[in-house]
């Protein structure tokens, strides 16, 4: 079994920052990609940003250039810097991992998510 506890979440004002951090733990032979989801409230869940373990990123164009990505192998940990925030960011954001959790099984893990609102 695997969890992933985020961490960071939080009230900040438009323009403001928040720096989201997600730990895997558990049964981990290795992770590859690991990456960020929100969800707003009457909406789909959507891609944020995701990192491979060799360093790859890929944003959603609503984020390019606010937010970076970034992890830590040796703890597996992937963070989420989100800079000039923006009400519309406003969302549950949900942390995201591909484990291999054995040489030959590969799994798909959900954090609990982690609310951040923006607003004056």
């Amino acid at each position: 079994q695997v969890q992933l506890v985020e961490s960071g979440g939080g009230l900040v004002q438009p323009g403001g920052s928040l720096r989201l951090s997600c730990a895997a733990s558990g049964s981990i032979f290795s992770i590859r990609t690991m990456g960020w989801y929100r969800q707003a409230p009457g909406k789909e869940r959507e891609l944020v940003a995701t990192i491979t373990s060799g360093g790859t990123t890929n944003y959603a164009d609503s984020v390019k250039g606010r937010f970076t990505v970034s992890r830590d192998n040796a703890k597996n940990t992937v963070y989420l810097q989100m800079n000039s925030l923006k009400t519309e960011d406003t969302a549950v954001y949900y942390c995201n991992a591909d484990v291999r959790v054995t040489a030959n099984l590969n799994n798909r893990y959900w954090g609990q998510g982690t609310q951040v609102t923006v607003s004056s």
